[in-house]
């Protein structure tokens, strides 16, 4: 895989480019800031690309903007958001156009290699991954009002392992359940959070967005 970065913190710059080469990767360009990464895009090609959502010259949201535009202009290619705080905002903008080959992490997850990982090539194959915490969040602060709020206890794990971008499978050996199970939890989450005429993959990513939105 062919990753580019962009963090202002050289010091996670440099091990995130050393992490990548050590499993195999190749980076070709990291940067400091954002606006250099996207005057390399076209003649780097890479398929993936990190950012850090706060970089110079104004440290607000330069990552996000490029994010965006990359999506835009590159959607063949692979974005994973790096942020030190959690900003659902931040979140829903990146996978309100299209919940694809996306990614949304706290940095902390960096030092889990493993996870960040696994994160980059669920993406890297189309998926879209929420950071665990972010869902966390977002499952703590529902309300009676809030349609996520009728979900049972399982349906609300299975929708907690959806959000991070696992697939049926692998949803099934992390709770420990079966497959069926999985697919009935799902079928159901879908009809509470009213996404049972909606078909297909684009099901998960409503309802990825619905967590988000919530």
């Amino acid at each position: 895989m062919h990753v580019m970065i962009a963090e202002d913190s050289t010091l996670l710059r440099e091990g995130l480019v050393r992490l990548l080469v050590e499993e195999g990767h190749e980076v070709p360009a990291a940067f400091g800031e954002a606006d250099p990464l996207l005057a390399q895009m076209a003649a780097r090609q890479p398929d993936m690309v990190v950012l850090d959502i706060r970089m110079p010259p104004t440290h607000t949201d330069e990552g996000l903007r490029a994010a965006l535009e990359i999506r835009e202009r590159w959607p063949q290619v692979g974005v994973l958001v790096l942020s030190q705080h959690i900003e659902r905002n931040y979140a829903a903008q990146l996978l309100s156009a299209n919940a694809e080959r996306v990614g949304y992490l706290l940095k902390d997850r960096v030092a889990q290699v493993e996870e960040f990982l696994d994160a980059l090539e669920r993406i890297h194959a189309g998926g879209a991954v929420i950071d665990p915490e972010v869902v966390r969040q977002l499952v703590f602060r529902t309300t009676h009002g809030d349609p996520l709020a009728r979900l049972t206890p399982r349906e609300r794990s299975v929708l907690e392992a959806l959000a991070q971008g696992h697939t049926n499978t692998a949803i099934a050996q992390k709770l420990h359940i079966s497959l069926s199970a999985v697919e009935k939890n799902l079928g159901a989450v879908f009809d509470k959070l009213e996404l049972s005429q909606t078909t297909g993959y684009s099901r998960r990513i409503l309802a990825v967005l619905r967590y988000l939105e919530s």
